[in-house]
């Protein structure tokens, strides 16, 4: 089996080196699927719960600030109060889908980085033979 076709199924040992006689181990070991999933539970379950109890939480919150608030001006000052709240805790749901969608590309890069590298290393270290044509 080649790498290209191992790709993604055996960790890929990262750096480092394997000491025998201290019976060391690779310092990194990097799983390219376990990173893809990882990515892809984060775009598929993590990401859309966010959103939808982001929006419950605007229609319910607004529907409290306008009755704390009042129709004539006059309602409680818990209603500001509770408005502003909202729009510090929506920031920081924003934050959140941001910082997500940076792990998630962070993720889908270091799994390409390490494979790539380590197929790369290969075909540079691989001697050619004559029997590859066959």
């Amino acid at each position: 089996m080649s790498a290209e076709e191992s790709v993604g199924t055996v960790p890929v040992p990262v750096g480092g080196g394997i000491n025998p006689a201290l019976g060391a181990h690779p310092d990194l070991v990097s799983y390219p699927v376990r990173k893809e999933a990882a990515a892809r539970a984060l775009e598929t379950r993590l990401e859309p719960g966010l959103r939808q109890a982001g929006r419950t939480a605007e229609a319910e919150t607004r529907k409290a600030v306008r009755a704390l608030s009042g129709a004539d001006g006059d309602g409680w000052a818990s209603g500001k109060a509770l408005h502003d709240a909202h729009e510090f805790w929506s920031d920081q749901v924003t934050a959140l889908m941001h910082r997500l969608a940076a792990e998630k590309t962070a993720l889908r890069g270091a799994a390409h980085l390490y494979t790539g590298t380590d197929v790369a290393v290969e075909k540079g270290l691989r001697l050619n033979s004559p029997l590859d044509a066959f």
